[in-house]
């Protein structure tokens, strides 16, 4: 028997999948960040934390792992991996891989090897790896860097088009209600001044009103909501060309809350306009299985393993992490071989 961990270390919480080589899930285990920029001794502990707990479930040592898969957010250059490697050597790791956690996304959503993963959660990354393992990731460094939107982004839209609408630089706006109510004020006079005098931040909860608004036909929103659209859109066709892929079969992975659960229409079609376009036998698809679940895909695949269609489709009713643990303990996952 082999067994194989996954771990998707994220800015608020890391998750860590163990299973055999069957895809029977025998662990599990969860922690805080395990983003190092954010935090390295945190997000240290978290990835042992969450390593260990799921070992533990198991009645395993980490010794027993084939490869372990870390997705981690962070992961980005080379300056994170001189900062991640020896910390991962130092928690007991010694057969693994470490790669961004869009990358895990992007395993998740397709029966493929390779394919492009775009994520518009907090913020916006898109990443890729080819048919001959080349990867690319572009953006996922903040605004300065070249990136829009996402949540921490789109949150100052908001705030910033109901401040416009309020002073004259932009038109009557559906939001300016919507974020009043949501922010606890009943003037936009009063919001400015508060804000502006004791230095508040705009919550990244603010940025699901575009999307009410926009239900309501609201212009400034979906304009808003347009240019994500366009921006993920360049994204994906960068990532498309700097891999060669304009004349591969593969998936273009939806990932991020904004794109899984608040979109309705209003971001996807100009991504999937724009992929077409770049690489004709391309889909797009969004994401419904745990990202862990394609770090312990890429983990058999580096342990050697070529995933079986049962494997798959045992494991892709993992769509929410929280119910894993449940399943295992009522006995609904099948830990027989």
């Amino acid at each position: 028997m082999t067994y194989y961990l996954g771990i998707d270390g994220g800015g608020t919480k890391t998750y860590a999948l163990l299973s055999d080589e069957y895809g029977n899930v025998l662990g599990t285990g969860r922690s805080g960040n395990g983003n190092h920029q954010t935090g390295g001794a945190e997000a240290a502990h978290s990835i042992q934390e969450a390593t260990f707990e799921a070992l533990a479930e198991a009645g395993l040592q980490l010794e027993d792992i084939q490869h372990a898969y870390l997705g981690l957010a962070g992961a980005d250059r080379e300056a994170d991996y001189n900062i991640l490697h020896p910390m991962i050597r130092k928690i007991g790791f010694t057969q693994y891989t470490i790669n961004c956690d869009t990358i895990i996304g992007l395993r998740a959503g397709t029966n493929r090897s390779y394919g492009i993963a775009l994520i518009c959660g907090t913020g916006t990354n898109a990443a890729g790896r080819n048919p001959q393992g080349q990867h690319y990731q572009c953006g996922g460094f903040d605004y300065m860097y070249g990136d829009f939107g996402g949540g921490g982004s789109l949150n100052i839209e908001v705030f910033r088009s109901v401040i416009r609408a309020w002073d004259g630089r932009e038109q009557p706006t559906l939001l300016t209600g919507l974020l009043l109510k949501l922010l606890g004020y009943t003037r936009v006079d009063v919001l400015f001044n508060d804000f502006l005098d004791h230095g508040k931040q705009v919550p990244v909860d603010a940025a699901r009103l575009l999307f009410e608004a926009a239900a309501e036909g609201d212009a400034v929103a979906l304009e808003i909501l347009q240019r994500q659209g366009v921006e993920l859109s360049k994204s994906a066709t960068a990532v498309i060309h700097k891999l060669g892929m304009e004349k591969e079969i593969f998936d273009v992975v939806l990932a991020g809350s904004l794109l899984t659960r608040g979109d309705r229409g209003w971001i996807r079609p100009l991504i999937e306009q724009a992929v077409l376009a770049a690489a004709p036998q391309a889909t797009v698809v969004t994401l419904t299985t745990e990202p862990v679940v394609g770090a312990v895909w890429s983990a058999m695949e580096y342990g050697g393993i070529s995933i079986s269609e049962e494997v798959y489709e045992k494991m892709r009713v993992y769509q929410d992490f929280a119910a894993i643990k449940p399943m295992i303990k009522t006995g609904v996952i099948d830990l027989d071989n």
